[in-house]
């Protein structure tokens, strides 16, 4: 894939340093969402092969929390097992790797309500006891992560689809999903009742992204609209708990609930939102805003993403500290721009610090970190990539070169790659050295 659009973003191309670091899962990120490289590529599957074999992933999977048990905490906590296996995913483990993950999606499928949802073990209002239920973040999240898993066979997930589709509702928003009360408690999330879920809207979306297009609700491309109306719209509604301001924009990692990069990342799973004949320009200018908002807010100007804000639990890995560049999660907001990438030009064009404020918020926009759009090199910067004749070529090298400095001899003896990111020298000022306080 031409990433000449990383260029014109971020003025810089940050692959090749992804590629070069120590991570795995990053590597195998890049690959498949920026690379565009099939699950099948023998460097893909060599990548996946590091990550079932890092040690921090092993741990993630030690610590997977028991389905049906204890108190299950919040949808928006990290502990919460489809956000964890969401993770999981997102780093490339997929079904069939590991028995404790294919354990726990069988316990997942054997909880399923007669409508088709699938149900949740936990506290809900009016219930002294922990007992199993349902809520639409509850069954929209578990049957995306079934999908994820490679459980889209099996009959049950396949009501779980359909019920999802006979869930979806006109709104004042546009077609989307509401929260629907838990069929035993009438408890329901916080919110306008008539008012699509944001959070829910997305889940579905990302479920019914995974059906081959042909079997696809006819009207599902007007419901992916429905997160771009909420954008627009939120200078005058402000949906309950789910704000668009400076913490919207700036992603906590890992990220697994609504924020800029969801939003982004699901959404552009419908390229007929800005791309054909039924497009909207209207949905052309939010997708730009959204993207323009990722990268003002979370890139550096080497084009390298440090997580400002991060959840508790994950201090191993690079997404889980604020003092780094993260390479894990570059490659995770870089999948969400190369789905864009067409719109590089119109992106770059957006004053993010000219977009109109979120309701509730001080009635002026937070500016970002730094300035933007960022400089456009004159020249693409020298690069490790550039060191081989072709991208192909030079992935197997890198993915070499990477096992051999962590003392893993993956693939037998080969020359050590040096890691060479750019001519110019990256500053090293803190992180904190570039925020402006918030006002």
């Amino acid at each position: 894939m031409n990433r000449e659009w990383a260029r014109t973003l971020l003025g810089a191309d940050p692959v090749p340093w992804i590629l070069a670091s120590l991570e795995p899962y990053a590597a195998w990120a890049a690959l498949t969402g920026v690379l565009g490289l099939p699950e099948a590529d023998v460097r893909v599957v060599r990548a996946r092969l590091e990550v079932l074999a890092d040690a921090r992933v092993k741990t993630l999977l030690e610590e997977l929390p028991a389905w049906g048990e204890g108190d299950v905490p919040g949808h928006h906590s990290a502990a919460f097992l489809p956000n964890r296996l969401n993770l999981l995913a997102d780093m490339g483990v997929r079904g069939g790797d590991d028995e404790r993950v294919d354990a726990l999606l069988d316990a997942m499928l054997a909880h399923q309500d007669r409508e088709g949802r699938f149900l949740t073990w936990g506290r809900y209002p009016g219930r002294p006891e922990p007992a199993w239920g349902t809520l639409s973040c509850d069954t929209n999240a578990i049957t995306d992560v079934l999908l994820r898993f490679g459980r889209g066979g099996d009959e049950r997930v396949a009501r779980a689809l359909a019920r999802i589709g006979d869930d979806a509702a006109e709104t004042p928003q546009g077609r989307g999903w509401r929260c629907i009360p838990e069929k035993h408690t009438l408890f329901r999330g916080p919110g306008r009742k008539a008012d699509a879920c944001p959070q829910v809207t997305l889940e579905a979306l990302r479920a019914l992204s995974q059906v081959p297009p042909p079997d696809r609700p006819s009207w599902l491309a007007d419901a992916a609209r429905t997160p771009l109306a909420v954008w627009r719209r939120r200078a005058g509604e402000r949906p309950y708990s789910f704000g668009h301001g400076y913490q919207f924009k700036s992603v906590k990692w890992p990220d697994m609930w609504y924020g800029v990069l969801w939003v982004l990342e699901t959404v552009g799973r419908f390229p007929e939102l800005w791309r054909g004949e039924a497009v909207r320009e209207e949905d052309r200018r939010s997708v730009a805003e959204l993207a323009a908002c990722l990268i003002a807010y979370n890139f550096a100007e080497d084009g390298r993403v440090t997580p400002r804000r991060t959840y508790r639990g994950f201090e191993a890995f690079s997404f889980g500290q604020k003092r780094e560049p993260s390479p894990f999660a570059t490659a995770r907001c870089l999948t969400a721009l190369a789905r864009v990438a067409d719109l590089a030009e119109e992106i770059h064009q957006v004053d993010v610090q000219s977009l109109p404020s979120s309701k509730g918020g001080s009635g002026s926009v937070v500016p970002p970190p730094r300035g933007w759009p960022f400089a456009r090199p004159a020249e693409p910067p020298p690069c490790l990539l550039h060191l081989f004749p072709e991208v192909p070529s030079s992935v197997e090298e890198v993915v070499r070169g990477r096992a051999l400095e962590a003392g893993r001899y993956l693939f037998g003896a080969a020359p050590r790659v040096e890691r060479v990111a750019s001519a110019t020298p990256v500053s090293r000022r803190p992180v904190g050295a570039m925020r402006r306080p918030l006002r």
